[in-house]
């Protein structure tokens, strides 16, 4: 296998991994908590990292994880005072948390592989160099693995609490009465999004994990209001950007990680135009023919 399949492997799988924990965030409105978690949980890893020394300490992802819970309560408890909305409570705590990481990097962990530029940009070209060994033997990048059991973990959480996440996400008192926690689903969800920020780190970047969490299942949203087609849809669209966004990106000879990011976003613009329900040209269509039916 050539580094170049093994780099659109890699992109297809963590496009998968993170549009389907994504297609909740978008429907619950909570598209920006994204953005705050992949960068958040940046203070998880440090935090962990100065306990343990160890970069690859499985201690790591927990404390990503438990960062990335931290910032959904930080955030949420803000909103509660009703002293703020939302956006503003983000506002807050997405950068004083970024910001304390970077502070605890720079000053003491600077001469540590653990560099602020690879986790916020990454380089898919560098994965297919680390490689996994196993009794000799070359299997292929260790990101394609890792990635891989992370999209299987994500398939089978969503699939064991598909009809518990469906209710709570679009009726949460409903949820209540049949004896669900909508709380601790929230919570649950949200520590699935930092998992899957923090595992896709390492190949991706975190912009890249933000393009892929929100802009496929946005563009799946354009086009169905079946949630099982909405996840489909969504790992669909993520794949197709990592494959065009690798070709794009060779031909110029530009970071592969910024040009998946960019086609993420220019397929959204593509849908977004020409959706038949909800595109701007069907709606414009749609507001014409109203308009005259009015006046005759």
């Amino acid at each position: 296998m050539t580094a170049g399949v093994e780099i659109q492997l890699i992109a297809v799988i963590v496009s998968a991994a993170c549009a389907l924990p994504g297609v909740f965030l978008v429907l619950r409105k909570m598209s920006m908590m994204s953005d705050s978690i992949t960068h958040t949980i940046l203070l998880g890893i440090v935090l962990a990292f100065f306990l343990t020394e160890d970069l690859s300490s499985p201690l790591l992802i927990a404390g990503a994880a438990l960062m990335g819970v931290a910032t959904v309560w930080l955030t949420e408890t803000l909103m509660n005072t009703r002293l703020m909305s939302e956006d503003s409570a983000v506002g807050i705590v997405f950068p004083l948390l970024f910001s304390i990481a970077i502070i605890l990097i720079t000053r003491y962990a600077g001469s540590v592989h653990l560099d602020t530029d690879s986790v916020l940009l990454g380089e898919l070209a560098f994965a297919p160099f680390d490689r996994l060994v196993v009794f000799g033997v070359d299997i292929g990048a260790k990101a394609i693995y890792t990635s891989g059991a992370l999209l299987l973990i994500n398939v089978i959480l969503i699939t064991v609490f598909y009809k518990e996440l469906k209710i709570v996400t679009f009726d949460p008192m409903l949820a209540s009465l049949l004896g669900f926690s909508p709380g601790l689903v929230h919570y649950g969800l949200m520590t699935l999004v930092s998992l899957t920020a923090v595992g896709a780190f390492e190949a991706v970047g975190s912009v890249l994990v933000v393009a892929f969490m929100i802009g496929p299942p946005l563009t799946a949203y354009m086009l169905t209001d079946d949630l099982k087609k909405m996840l489909l849809l969504s790992a669909g669209f993520g794949a197709l950007s990592g494959i065009l966004g690798y070709h794009a990106a060779l031909l110029p000879d530009v970071s592969i990680a910024g040009s998946m990011a960019v086609t993420t976003g220019l397929v959204f613009a593509v849908v977004f135009i020409f959706a038949p329900k909800r595109g701007l040209i069907g709606v414009f269509i749609r507001k014409i023919k109203r308009d005259n039916f009015m006046r005759s």
